[in-house]
C-alpha cells in the first residue's frame, strides 16, 4: 500500500501565500508601532518643553467665610514670568474664587502667599495651572 501525502512537498513550489499575507502583516504592524511610538514621545517631549513654570499648592486654610489663604511654590527659570491661577470651591462645588497670581521674580522659585476672597466659605484651593508669558 502507498503512503498517503498531505500537502506540498517542502520547498518545491515557494511560500504559500497565506504565509507572505502574514509576513506582510506583521512588516505593517512593527511599521505602524513604531510611528505610534515616535509620535506619542514627540508628543510627551513637545507638552514638557512648553512648561517653563510649574506650581503646587503646598497648604491652604480658610482664613474666614470670605477668605482662603494659600501657600504656592513655583518653579521655573531664572528670567521667566507669567502667570498662575488658583481656584477655590464650596462644598458644593461651586466656584467660589479666583485668583490669577504674576510671578514675575528673578529667582528660579517662588514661595509666596497669596489670599483669595471667596463668596461662600471654600472647601478646597487649588492650582489651575501656570503659563509663561513671553515676556522673560
Amino acid at each position: 500500500m502507498a503512503a498517503v501525502r498531505e500537502g506540498l512537498p517542502d520547498g518545491r513550489y515557494g511560500r504559500s501565500s497565506d504565509q507572505r499575507a502574514d509576513r506582510k502583516l506583521k512588516i505593517i504592524g512593527s511599521v505602524l508601532g513604531v510611528a505610534l511610538l515616535g509620535v506619542v514621545g514627540w508628543a510627551g517631549a513637545s507638552y514638557i518643553s512648553k512648561q517653563d513654570l510649574s506650581g503646587r499648592v503646598i497648604t491652604w486654610k480658610a482664613v474666614s467665610d470670605h477668605a482662603v489663604k494659600v501657600h504656592l511654590e513655583i518653579v521655573k527659570g531664572t528670567d521667566d514670568k507669567g502667570v498662575c491661577t488658583l481656584r477655590s470651591q464650596a462644598e458644593s462645588g461651586a466656584e467660589v474664587g479666583r485668583k490669577d497670581v504674576t510671578v514675575d521674580q528673578r529667582t528660579d522659585q517662588v514661595d509666596t502667599e497669596v489670599t483669595i476672597r471667596t463668596t461662600q466659605r471654600a472647601t478646597n484651593a487649588v492650582l489651575v495651572g501656570c503659563t509663561s508669558s513671553d515676556g522673560g
